[in-house]
């Protein structure tokens, strides 16, 4: 259970080696923009992905750290984890149940509350670093209800979460949604003016570059956003497809990254196999090396 060691100097930094002999950098003088790249996919799925050149895995908070079970259950997915060659940075769908709502006039906070609580114990002790705050269905707002106070009560919520995560020396990022998903925070720049206004250092954003490409964000609004970014996802537009696959251009915002300073991870988050996730791990290096 003690990966800490895989931890260093802010919770991004990676051991020595961590990244073998990629290419994204080398012989070019300038540092690898990221320090590690990951997926988002089950644990099974562990040992192919790390042959294939993952780092670290983004898993699913109702299913591994299954908040609404007790910790014996837990204690088995993290018995599955110490086998697993790949540690756990962050966990995602952090909102799962049908009754907890961040905004409208069945907002329940307290509940939220008690459910993070637990998410962010276990994340912290499978040495975990990231909450994605999505959650569709927990943050969307209400017919008729004024879009203002939605966005007050989200603030109201990150505020509360904030404390919590930093007891637990977690990070909550909040990720934008497509309109198509959910009607709050569609744009990037909406959801790094919240987190400002949360004025919590354990409330930060996650860009992720598929949301940012199906919304029409430009590489300027991220750079805009940059002072509240700390971590990445990607995929491509066209069918989510893992990078790489119908040829999607990410060096305008591997660009803003590398010129703001970025050098944390960045986790593939789309539909593709296992056994081919290497191709995209070279293409972002390859990307991110060319800006």
């Amino acid at each position: 259970m003690q990966r800490r060691d895989w931890l260093k100097t802010s919770g991004l930094a990676l051991t020595a080696g961590l990244m073998g002999a990629r290419a994204q950098g080398e012989g070019s003088g300038k540092p690898r923009l990221f320090r590690a790249m990951g997926i988002a996919a089950p644990l099974a799925q562990a040992e192919t992905l790390k042959a294939q050149g993952a780092d670290f895995m983004t898993l699913s908070v109702g299913d591994f750290l299954v908040p609404d079970k007790p910790d014996e259950e837990f204690a088995k997915n993290l018995a599955k984890l110490e086998a697993c060659p790949l540690p756990v940075l962050a966990c995602n769908g952090f909102i799962r149940p049908a009754n907890l709502r961040c905004v409208g006039p069945e907002a329940n906070h307290d509940e939220i509350l008690k459910w993070s609580e637990t998410a962010f114990r276990r994340l912290r002790h499978a040495d975990g670093k990231f909450i994605v705050f999505g959650s569709a269905g927990a943050r969307r707002i209400p017919d008729g209800w004024p879009k203002e106070k939605a966005h007050e009560q989200f603030v109201e919520l990150l505020k509360k979460l904030g404390p919590l995560a930093e007891k637990h020396q977690i990070t909550v990022t909040v990720e934008q949604l497509q309109a198509s998903e959910c009607n709050c925070i569609n744009r990037i720049a909406e959801g790094a003016a919240l987190i400002r206004k949360a004025g919590h250092p354990n409330i930060r954003m996650l860009a992720d570059l598929y949301h940012m490409a199906v919304m029409g964000d430009a590489p300027e609004d991220l750079k805009a956003a940059m002072d509240v970014v700390v971590h990445m996802e990607i995929a491509e537009k066209e069918g989510r497809t893992y990078p790489g696959t119908k040829g999607d251009d990410f060096r305008p915002y591997f660009k803003v990254l590398r010129e703001s300073g970025y050098h944390g991870a960045i986790s593939i988050e789309g539909r593709g196999e296992p056994a081919v996730a290497g191709a995209s791990f070279k293409e972002i290096a390859l990307q991110a090396a060319e800006v």
